[in-house]
């Protein structure tokens, strides 16, 4: 075979390839806002969520974010978010496995649902990150049905990312777009620290 038939059988290819991609394009005419789930084990899922949040943010569209879990952190993400206008409600106990506190860590949770439910009412607001909500509902922190009945009744071009390990098959379901981070590999297992810049 030739090199000019190589190049012949590659355009041939990439056009059919590129009619796909058109059709598919042309039959996605629902415009909505979006409920993206990112969960598994891997690590990345708030990494993820807050690109889509920077990346709404680059548009000048309207952000916010409710942080469960890591509230005790140094963050690196709100340090440069909250210069750009971003809200940030965050739980302030750190990890449950710190407090050891269900009690205390469903009042705390509790605080930033009414904050994420306000938020879930507000047509201004373009896009919203819940990161780490699925452990809310894992651990009956935040009751399943609440979350479900807020999302159903949001604006309708308001967009949710929610991260989290083990997300509920009711939240995988009602999601539009569901992404599973598996974990190949990670550093911390091999006895490596956690990396300013890099993991927080």
């Amino acid at each position: 075979m030739t090199e000019n038939d190589k190049q012949q059988r590659h355009k041939a290819r990439q056009e059919k390839v590129k009619q796909q991609v058109d059709a598919k394009v042309a039959a996605a005419t629902e415009v909505k806002g979006l409920i993206l789930v990112i969960t598994g084990n891997g690590k990345g899922k708030s990494t993820s969520g807050f690109g889509t949040i920077a990346r709404a943010v680059g548009h000048g569209q309207k952000c916010a974010v409710a942080q469960f879990i890591k509230g005790t952190w140094d963050n690196g993400e709100r340090n440069l978010l909250e210069k750009l206008g971003v809200e940030f409600q965050v739980m302030a106990t750190g990890f449950t496995w710190e407090t050891q506190n269900k009690q205390a860590d469903t009042e705390a949770a509790q605080l930033v649902w009414q904050e994420c439910k306000r938020m879930l009412q507000d047509e201004s607001i373009d896009v919203i990150l819940f990161d780490e909500l699925t452990y809310m509902v894992t651990y009956g922190y935040i009751d399943l049905d609440e979350v479900v009945e807020a999302l159903n009744n949001r604006p309708k071009m308001q967009s949710v990312v929610i991260t989290g390990r083990a997300a509920h098959r009711t939240l995988i379901e009602m999601a539009d777009t569901v992404s599973e981070v598996k974990n190949v590999k990670h550093a911390f297992e091999s006895g490596v620290k956690a990396l300013k810049g890099v993991d927080w």
